[in-house]
């Protein structure tokens, strides 16, 4: 194909940061991408009209309810009818230009179309006129989604695009502009999918607010600068009306805003004013703007249902404002889109300001910092990540059990499942922002998207299962595990367990499974039995009512070891009497025992774990192989949540999206701390079940030869008859480590950032609000660090939760909210979930607590990130013979690779992988795969050096051919070609360039034996197969 090189003139200045602006376009066929951009006047203030709608997948109403358009009496708005409006004024006009965003809405229109609609939506497609950017199955939420989950949600979306436009559907801006707050992860993600540039709405009121003072709404943003540097580096700019269009300029039929009005006929003709109006408008924002282009978002939610009255009168907008020109006028307005501004501002050559921060919380307004929804609705935050586990198991076993020929029906399957993860990671949707009944709606499209995804699995185990004809037994799925509830190993006095590990690592693990009787016989994949714990079920436990049904009394406790990306069988088997039993009974001392004078504690090979026999809190923790130790007070408290009008900042209410507190924190009543609370000790595992009260209650375990304190804890119902919300917290006060104003999260799963109470780099922070204002999303680990004496605390999540350090040596994380006001952001109803039993919804979760040194923590916090979010998947069958009868006709323990992944290395995606939107079975099969370093640089002397995966490992196919594509799998690494940027850096760090990520891209024809990976690079492949299987 021909080629076009545009040169641009380079200003090269000292300290400047980036290359000359050679920017080099493939001619695409057809006319798509920056070709079709629109023609702008250099001598003119060029304003870019971006005719656009935002479509929540799911906010008031269900995504369904919105794309039908039906429950208007909640919100009127009809998705389907707003593609159904916008194609026809597109075709009647080549100048118009309209841009798409949620996929998940756009495919499911797609696929009611026509053969005459599609060829008319292609054909804008291809023109340029019809653009989708960001290109995710929905906007997803910055603060409480992972990694994971948003780079599937983002390929979902890509998939559905490349499959049925191609190139010409490929999006090339991000377009965040409603999410409450920006993650470094998520630019770093854009610019790995190729992006040129981000645009978002919301930004911080003082931020801004310094941000429009310095005409600084523009920036580079450097995603990664420790570790990727330019690969991660993406243009951003912050939208100045927000996403809205221009106050008084809205023409949508259910905007108030005048019409132009402009026949010199009629009494009310407003065609002067307007256009002055206008004018003014555009005026005072391009004060604040570097460039002679500036963009204007013309839309807002669910607009142009009706999108003739829209563009009627931007046509007239841009005729008369334009016909100014002729008065000296020096604005020129035109119909554009996000990508063709972006394309105009690179083309300035100009050197642009750089940020590595991220933003994080964000402030409406005073008193008003959106960091209640980090922990909002924490039950569906839990599921969600747990569902994201089983979505991984599931796409693996499809792979390895080669389940695509001839079963095509895994496919649809994960398809249902993707498509219902993919709507949860919304930024109304797994933030917790949503009405009731549509949070109630997106857990049934994961539990029914979890059946599929069930389905899936249990095909697979009847293929890998079996050693010859037999067949295998039906796979059982337990839900309820975390409180201690499954029908299935309760009424069954023998059974089996499978246990399949999603990591390339070998996993050793303790299991608890719930049953009724008093001694078990456990016996592992080879045979030979296995040592189990008898752990009684808490009466805490069983007032969960959601457990309605169960009979379980116990919990069987053992360890299970699972080879990587495989599975080992377990044989369990009710024994008549204890000399029959591998499983050994607890012993229980109760802290209301008369005899109990001395300090209780509970410890194992690694740690020591004191106890305050008088209140049953912690009193200290010892790392006894380093010899560390810390007094440590843990325990529940609680803030007001505060009560107000919303009016103003100062009567601002605690609700789903803010955090505002009343007081001080108020500790959890622990008089009834020495009624319940014991301490359990046994073989495998030592417990201490400490009693809050009726409100919240904990189980701190010590497992044999685990690194970590494990902290269960349970938060619920939560009293509200006193007329207070209320924000309970879990406190880690270490009344001895010296950690100053600093602490420090992770982001999205990945890097970990420094933060520094009550302070922001890049502004003069006054912060009204010393709780919510520096609260900070904690997706997977909080630390704090005592640098003097080489120590370090660390908790590691299982969901996303708000968290931070308010005094020195503290950390404390918001674990659930009970809430009696709106925050008037829109939901319209408190936050109050009421749970099954109508009396207040009762949450249960995990933090693994680490002590250690600091140059040894991220070793263990790195490992134990990922075995929690990528932990081993459980499923139950019948035994109807002996252990030794079934390890003869199954294989009771199996692996995918013939050796494990290094340590640092993580295989982040192994799925189908297809170019067509069929469902039929593949003839040549595809995958998927991606693999991440999951170390930083300079986190580990050994494991933040480069890694080497072979990619001869896997035991049931070959790599036969194999391509390198971009993060989003959308297109090949080797045709990345993202505009490039200068800007002035804040230092000089060694890293990942573009040229060395081009130069170790592998081609379709090549097929290496071995690649190589960078700190925090993630590697993404396209591969065909040879199948062994």
């Amino acid at each position: 194909m021909d080629k076009l090189v545009i040169t641009l003139t380079c200003l090269f200045l000292a300290g400047v940061h980036g290359r000359p602006n050679v920017v080099e376009f493939t001619q695409p066929e057809p006319q798509c991408g920056y070709r079709s951009c629109p023609a702008t006047d250099p001598t003119m203030l060029n304003v870019h009209l971006v005719p656009h709608t935002h479509d929540d997948v799911g906010w008031l109403k269900t995504v369904d309810q919105y794309f039908y358009g039906s429950r208007n009496d909640i919100q009127h708005a009809g998705v389907q009818y707003i593609l159904d409006s916008v194609i026809p004024e597109l075709l009647s006009d080549p100048s118009k230009r309209f841009i798409y965003v949620e996929i998940a809405f756009f495919a499911r229109w797609w696929r009611e179309q026509d053969g005459i609609m599609k060829e008319n939506v292609m054909k804008l497609v291809n023109e340029g006129r019809l653009e989708f950017v960001l290109g995710g199955w929905c906007m997803n939420d910055e603060a409480s989604t992972h990694y994971n989950a948003m780079i599937d949600q983002h390929t979902l979306g890509f998939s559905f695009l490349e499959q049925e436009f191609g190139g010409c559907g490929r999006p090339r801006v991000g377009w965040q502009i409603d999410p409450f707050g920006h993650s470094r992860e998520q630019a770093s993600m854009f610019a790995q999918f190729g992006f040129d540039g981000l645009f978002f709405g919301r930004l911080d009121y003082q931020d801004k607010d310094t941000r429009l003072k310095q005409n600084n709404m523009e920036f580079v943003w450097r995603g990664s600068p420790k570790n990727l540097g330019e690969t991660s580096e993406l243009f951003t700019g912050v939208l100045y009306n927000h996403y809205v269009p221009p106050p008084g300029f809205c023409f949508d039929e259910f905007c108030k805003d005048a019409p132009i009005m402009d026949d010199e006929r009629m009494n009310d003709v407003n065609i002067q004013s307007r256009v002055q109006d206008f004018i003014k408008v555009v005026k005072d924002q391009a004060q604040h703007f570097h460039s002679n282009n500036i963009m204007m978002t013309m839309g807002s939610d669910f607009q142009y249902e009706n999108a003739h009255t829209w563009y009627k009168n931007l046509d007239k907008l841009i005729k008369y404002v334009n016909q100014q020109q002729s008065n000296g006028s020096n604005i020129n307005l035109l119909y554009s889109t996000p990508s063709c501004y972006l394309f105009n501002l690179n083309h300035l050559n100009q050197v642009w300001n750089s940020t590595k921060d991220d933003f994080f919380p964000y402030a409406s307004r005073e008193n008003t910092f959106w960091s209640g929804y980090f922990s909002s609705r924490a039950a569906l935050k839990g599921y969600a990540r747990k569902s994201n586990n089983l979505l991984q198991v599931c796409k693996q076993l499809d792979v390895l059990a080669n389940l695509s020929s001839p079963v095509s029906f895994a496919t649809e399957n994960l398809r249902i499942f993707k498509e219902a993860l993919g709507v949860v990671q919304h930024h109304d949707g797994i933030s917790g922002t949503e009405k009731q009944h549509v949070a109630d709606d997106y857990a049934q499209r994961l539990a029914v998207g979890a059946e599929k995804c069930q389905q899936v699995a249990s095909a697979a185990f009847e293929k890998l299962l079996p050693k010859g004809s037999e067949k295998a037994p039906k796979q059982v799925y337990c839900t309820l595990t975390n409180i201690s509830y499954c029908n299935f190993t309760e009424h069954q006095k023998q059974f089996m367990m499978t246990v399949y590990n999603p990591l390339g690592h070998t996993v050793t693990d303790f299991v608890r499974i719930p049953v009724l009787a008093e001694w078990y016989r456990v016996v592992d994949p080879k045979g030979l039995n296995v040592t189990a714990q008898m752990v009684p079920i808490s009466d805490e436990t069983k007032k969960i009512p959601e457990r309605n049904g169960s009979i379980a009394m116990n919990e069987l406790v053992f360890m299970v070891e699972v080879p990587p990306l495989g599975y080992s069988t377990y044989f369990i088997i009710e024994a008549s009497h204890q000399e029959e039993a591998t499983s050994q009974p607890s012993q229980i001392v109760p802290l209301s025992s008369d005899e109990l004078e001395i300090p209780l504690y509970i410890d194992n090979d690694q740690y020591l774990v004191l106890l305050d026999n008088i209140k049953g809190n912690t009193m200290g923790f010892t790392n006894k192989k380093k010899n560390i130790s810390i007094p440590l007070h843990q325990g529940f408290w609680w803030y007001e949540a505060y009560g107000g009008n919303c009016s103003k900042g100062e009567f601002q209410a605690s609700g789903a999206y803010a955090l505002r507190t009343k007081g001080g924190r108020q500790l959890v009543p622990d008089t009834t701390m020495k009624l319940g609370s014991y301490i359990l000790t046994g073989e495998l595992v030592q417990e201490a079940h400490m009693i809050f009260g009726p409100e919240a209650s904990e189980v701190i375990r010590l497992y044999n030869n685990k690194p970590y304190v494990e902290i269960e804890w349970t938060v619920g119902p939560i009293n509200i008859k006193d007329k207070l919300g209320k924000e309970f917290i879990t406190l880690y006060d270490t009344q001895s480590m010296e950690t100053g104003s600093l602490f420090y999260t992770d982001a999205n799963g990945r890097e970990i950032l420094e933060r520094r109470r009550d302070h922001r780099n890049t502004w003069n922070f006054n912060n009204t609000e010393p709780v919510a204002g520096n609260y900070y999303p904690v997706n997977s680990r909080i630390f704090i660090q005592d640098k003097t004496n080489n120590q370090q605390l660390t908790v590691m999540t299982d969901r996303s939760e708000g968290g931070s350090s308010l005094e020195s040596g503290t950390l404390e994380l918001l674990v659930h909210r009970r809430l009696l006001y709106d925050d008037h952001f829109g939901v319209g109803e408190p936050l109050n979930e009421t749970g099954a039993d109508g009396q207040g919804l009762v949450v249960r979760g995990k933090h693994l607590v680490i002590l250690d040194t600091i140059e040894d923590s991220p070793s263990l916090h790195r490992s134990l990130a990922l075995q929690m979010y990528m932990a081993p998947s459980l499923s139950f069958s019948q035994l109807t013979m002996t252990p030794e009868q079934a390890m003869s006709k199954y294989n009771t323990q199996w692996s995918g690779l013939k050796k494990s992944l290094p340590a640092n290395v993580h295989m982040l995606t192994l799925e189908q992988w297809s170019t067509t939107s069929s469902i039929e079975p593949i003839e040549i099969p595809q995958i998927l795969i991606r693999f991440e370093h999951i170390y930083e640089k300079d986190e580990d002397p050994v494991l933040s050096q480069p890694a080497v995966v072979d990619l001869t490992d896997f035991t049931t196919f070959r790599i036969v051919t194999m391509q390198e594509f971009t993060l989003g799998a959308n297109f090949p690494l080797a045709e990345l070609n993202r505009l490039p940027w200068r800007y002035i850096p804040d230092n000089k760090e060694e890293s990942l360039s573009k040229e060395k990520l081009l130069n170790t891209a592998i081609p379709h024809s090549s097929v290496p034996t071995t690649l190589s990976l960078q700190p925090m690079q993630i590697r993404t492949f396209v591969a065909t197969l040879q199948r062994l299987l």
